[in-house]
């Protein structure tokens, strides 16, 4: 197998590598470092967590030379502020022993800050799209000086509803660039934005999206309603020993809130959330105290469910069954990572069942199914959205569709069938003077109005 022994790098990113304890590349990292290396556009598929961050900076540092130009030759976009942060983090570990300099910018922090970072000098920009757009508008940002582009997680911003600021983004910087794209799925809206500004890309691919990881365990129970879910996850997280380290994904924000107030009662300090609701703060003091070890349980949206590179978690709980089976894949790639064992559980309820067989179609692997503990009491209680929906029948806008309408309902008698006509006064006059279409009937008009 290859090693970075094998790879053209220079001392310092050799010795940033070794102090990392790198000892060999993934595969992605193989066959994307002659293709960036090249010159060439890249398109590289991968699942999440097989070192996709590392497969492009290594070799965009390897041809980054010392510089003391102010404005970025370098520019990663990136879907999410966390992520904006971590690749910032790895940047500066793989150029720990070279003089490039990196700034993260995006949303929900001080505009003015950020303007005052960039006039001091940048090689390498890491952002999200919506912040780099504001700040390419007010000039705080020369995207002309642009010699390479990295969109990080594609697939996520399209889904995000970054494709207007990546357009406008790509028309500000200049032609001739380096276009390199990483995504886990190859959608039909990815495969649009290649052919509008890529120019014959080379495809790197090592895995398609459904195939599952060898190395994650998965098993599934079927859990009638949401404080029933809630119920099982408190009895399973009493083994501390095995649930360690655990990510739960929850479908919305309400409920991932409502699901860590149900935690918090038995594991308190252990159990912290995260959602876009949540301060930028408070989401990254999260995810270091959950990645430290802090806290043990970490309740989420799908906002961490890419990217994020987050050590030795024991378990990836799906509390929802994702309704597009290649988030499922997303989900669960946040454990087993670095080719250690993982394990994933999938809640689903009756309502799910059809989702949960899109994700194992998708891997053409079926889920083991474990019992539901004797123990678990099964919650009469129910979350607004489960609540059965009443149906007054007396309310005519409540009323089922095909339910008999009943004799209380009667056809509009005919005068107030009547319709707006613009005023009697309208009316009149349109009666009495017929429309002109000569002179000789303007004037035949005229005529019989004076007589009247």
């Amino acid at each position: 197998m290859q090693g970075f022994d094998d790879f053209n790098i220079s001392t310092p990113l050799r010795n940033a590598i070794d102090a990392l304890g790198f000892k060999e590349p993934t595969p992605i990292q193989s066959k994307s470092f002659p293709v960036v290396l090249s010159g060439n556009d890249m398109v590289g598929i991968a699942q999440t967590g097989t070192g996709k961050t590392f497969a492009y900076m290594l070799p965009l540092l390897q041809m980054l030379t010392f510089s003391k130009e102010i404005h970025p030759r370098v520019l990663v976009l990136v879907p999410t502020r966390e992520l904006v942060v971590q690749v910032v983090e790895e940047v500066k570990k793989f150029s720990q022993y070279a003089s490039i300099r990196v700034l993260g910018v995006y949303g929900g922090t001080n505009m003015n800050r950020q303007k005052e970072a960039l006039a001091a000098g940048t090689d390498i920009v890491v952002a999200t799209p919506g912040r780099l757009y504001d700040l390419a508008l007010c000039q705080a940002l020369r995207l002309k000086s642009i010699k390479k582009l990295v969109i990080d997680e594609v697939d996520v911003m399209l889904d995000l509803g970054f494709r207007f600021q990546l357009t406008n983004i790509m028309d500000l910087l200049p032609e001739r660039r380096q276009n390199i794209m990483f995504s886990a799925t190859m959608t039909e809206d990815v495969d649009i934005l290649i052919q509008d500004f890529f120019i014959a890309p080379k495809k790197v691919t090592v895995a398609v999206s459904g195939t599952p990881l060898d190395n994650i365990s998965q098993t599934c129970y079927a859990v009638p309603n949401f404080y029933t879910k809630a119920n099982l996850l408190v009895h399973l997280f009493k083994d501390k020993n095995i649930y360690n380290k655990v990510l739960v994904f929850v479908s919305n924000k309400k409920d991932a809130d409502r699901l860590f107030d149900e935690l918090n009662e038995d594991y308190g300090s252990e159990t912290c959330v995260i959602h876009s609701n949540k301060t930028q703060n408070y989401r990254l003091r999260s995810i270091r105290q959950f990645d430290e070890g802090e806290n043990r349980i970490l309740v989420t949206t799908d906002v961490m469910a890419r990217g994020l590179d987050l050590e030795k978690i024991s378990h990836v709980i799906n509390f929802d069954t994702p309704i597009f089976p290649e988030n499922y894949m997303h989900r669960i790639g946040r454990t087993g990572r670095a080719e250690e064992t993982g394990n994933s559980v999938l809640l689903f309820t009756e309502k799910e069942v059809e989702a949960k067989e899109r994700i194992e179609a998708l891997m053409n692997l079926k889920i083991k199914t474990n019992e539901l503990p004797d123990s678990i009491e099964v919650a009469s209680r129910l979350t607004p959205a489960e609540t059965p929906k009443i149906i007054e029948r007396d309310n005519p806008n409540k009323r089922p569709e095909g339910e008999d309408i009943g004799s209380g309902f009667h056809e509009k008698k005919e005068k107030n069938k009547r319709t707006n006509q613009g005023g009697s006064y309208q009316r009149i006059i349109a009666k009495k003077y017929k429309k002109a279409k000569t002179k000789g009937d303007k004037n035949y008009n005229r005529r019989n109005k004076k007589k009247r």
